[in-house]
């Protein structure tokens, strides 16, 4: 009688080291607004059979969800990270991260909105999500008398995803997202 072969953790390590780079090829590839990206071009990209692309996303909808939730997890990190940085810094250095974040996804969540029912999971709990972090450091750093009082996380996030959307360069929208942050000093 033959022993069963046993699995390796190699397969594993390799499965998502495959999902790890089909996720940075959709990443690079979106990140292009222009760019008409399909799924066989993110398996090209990826260097992955369109088989290793499918197992581990069903469809493109998935794969958008994937790394809409992956930079969901980045912004909640980057808040829990800052928790040693002065109230208003921290602040500052969160809603810069939350600005480039939103900068460079908003194609990825344009398409995964057009398809999304009223009340979307994906949307809710992840804009959940986004708000638990950053309400301490808005917290923190109106408590320290840093910034404002009179505004809400909500109107602040409004106020940067605003400029995020306007047209033009990092260059154009930089100054833009200055004045909002300085006009959040108390």
């Amino acid at each position: 009688m033959t022993p069963e072969p046993t699995r390796t953790p190699t397969k594993r390590a390799d499965a998502e080291r495959n999902r790890e780079k089909i996720l940075a090829a959709a990443r690079e590839a979106f990140a292009d607004p222009e760019a008409d990206v399909s799924m066989a071009e993110v398996s090209r990209r990826a260097g992955v059979g369109m088989a290793t692309l499918y197992r581990n996303f069903a469809g493109r909808r998935e794969l958008l969800e994937a790394l809409y939730v992956d930079e969901v997890d980045a912004v909640v990190r980057a808040a829990e990270e800052l928790d040693d940085e002065a109230p208003g810094a921290a602040l500052q250095a969160w809603l810069r991260r939350f600005f480039a974040y939103f900068r460079s996804k908003r194609h990825v969540a344009a398409e995964l909105l057009e398809h999304a029912a009223g009340d979307d999971p994906v949307f809710d709990g992840n804009r959940a999500r986004v708000f638990a972090a950053g309400a301490p450091l808005l917290m923190a750093a109106q408590e320290a008398g840093e910034v404002r009082d009179d505004l809400t996380l909500e109107q602040v996030l409004l106020l940067v995803v605003a400029v995020a959307r306007m047209p033009g360069d990092a260059a154009f929208a930089e100054p833009l997202l200055q004045t909002v942050l300085d006009g959040l000093r108390r």
